[in-house]
């Protein structure tokens, strides 16, 4: 399969990945905030829909493709310092999805501690890694 097509679903899976992890923190922010218990069971069936249904498949894509684009690109770019810190960037990102994983357990569980103002602020790291991520891909600053 030539780059450019490895490189485009590559991009659709991330695509894909960040829609889930913008949308599952803010379903916990609804779902922390909901009082009766047919609001409560209806979040936790759609969290769980989202995550392993979209988010855990996108990310094993965009992370395989991934992977296969580094084998495809001349070595020279695995010295880069811009791709380092991408790489770094994409492991926050694992660690992201990993945390909204065990907050569903706990909603799952109905042991959420956290109110809906914390999921708030939980909402806007994938936006800050995101923008790190692009910033670094396209500008390649060093």
């Amino acid at each position: 399969m030539p780059m450019l097509w490895v490189e485009a679903l590559h991009i659709v899976a991330v695509v894909s990945w960040f829609a889930g992890l913008f949308y599952l923190p803010r379903l916990f922010v609804y779902h922390a905030d909901a009082k009766d218990s047919l609001s409560n069971e209806r979040f936790k069936v759609m969290e769980r829909k989202l995550f392993r249904g979209i988010m855990t498949p996108a990310m094993i894509a965009t992370l395989g493709l991934g992977i296969w684009l580094l084998h495809l690109q001349d070595y020279m770019w695995l010295r880069s310092g811009w791709l380092h810190a991408k790489l770094t960037l994409v492991v926050l990102v694992v660690i992201y999805h990993h945390l909204c994983l065990m907050h569903m357990k706990r909603f799952a569980r109905d042991a959420n501690t956290h109110s809906h103002v914390y999921f708030r602020w939980f909402n806007e790291a994938p936006i800050v890694l995101l923008l790190g991520i692009v910033i670094l891909v396209v500008v390649k600053p060093f």
